[in-house]
C-alpha cells in the first residue's frame, strides 16, 4: 500500500515538473509584446488619405492579407505596421494618381480572439486593447467545472509562424490568439 501511494506521489510530482518546466513562456511572446502591431486578416483600418475623401474610409485586410482599395486595388498588409502599410498605399497612389500623397492608417477593430476548452462560452470575441488572459477567460464567463486555473496555453501566429505557450494568466492576450483553457488532473 505504501509503494503505491509513493508511486503515485512520484508520478504527481514529475506531472508538476514537466508543467512547471513548460510553463515558460517562450522568447518570441515576449518579442512580440515589446514590438509594434503588425497587421493581419480580421483587421478593420481606417485608412485617410488626405484631400481626398473618396479614398478616404473603412478597410479590411482580407483572408490573403490584402486591403483592397479603389484606384490602387489589393495592397499587401500582413505582417505590416500600420507606418508601413500607409508608405506602400501612399507609393502604389504615387504611380499615376496623385502628386504627393498625405495616408494615414489606424487600426479601427483588431482581429478576434478565440477561447476554447473549460470556460463556461468558447468561442470568437472582440480584442480589446490591455486584455490578459485573466480577463478573456471572465469575457467566455468563467473557468468551466473541471478547468486548471494555474496556466492558460496561448497558440500565437508570430513573423508567419504558430507558436504555443504555457503562460501564467496574467499575461497579456494579442488580437487572434487562441487561448485554451486546459482541463485538470485531479
Amino acid at each position: 500500500m505504501h509503494r503505491r501511494s509513493f508511486l503515485l506521489l512520484m508520478a504527481a510530482s514529475g506531472l508538476t515538473a514537466c508543467q512547471s518546466s513548460a510553463a515558460r513562456r517562450p522568447k518570441a511572446f515576449a518579442d512580440a509584446l515589446a514590438g509594434p502591431y503588425r497587421l493581419d486578416s480580421g483587421d478593420r483600418l481606417r485608412i485617410t488619405v488626405f484631400e481626398q475623401a473618396s479614398l478616404t474610409n473603412t478597410y479590411s485586410v482580407d483572408q490573403s492579407g490584402h486591403v483592397t482599395m479603389p484606384l490602387i486595388g489589393s495592397v499587401p498588409a500582413r505582417g505590416a505596421t500600420t507606418q508601413e502599410l500607409a508608405g506602400r498605399i501612399a507609393g502604389e497612389l504615387r504611380r499615376g494618381f496623385l502628386r504627393n500623397p498625405d495616408v494615414s492608417v489606424e487600426v479601427d477593430t483588431y482581429r478576434p480572439f478565440f477561447i476554447m476548452g473549460e470556460v463556461r462560452n468558447p468561442g470568437q470575441y472582440t480584442y480589446v486593447n490591455g486584455l490578459t488572459a485573466q480577463t478573456a477567460i471572465a469575457i467566455a464567463g468563467g473557468y468551466g467545472p473541471r478547468a486548471s486555473e494555474g496556466w492558460v496555453e496561448i497558440t500565437r501566429t508570430i513573423n508567419g509562424e504558430t507558436t504555443v505557450g504555457l503562460v501564467p494568466a496574467s499575461d497579456p492576450v494579442r488580437p487572434g490568439d487562441v487561448i485554451r483553457i486546459r482541463e485538470r488532473f485531479i
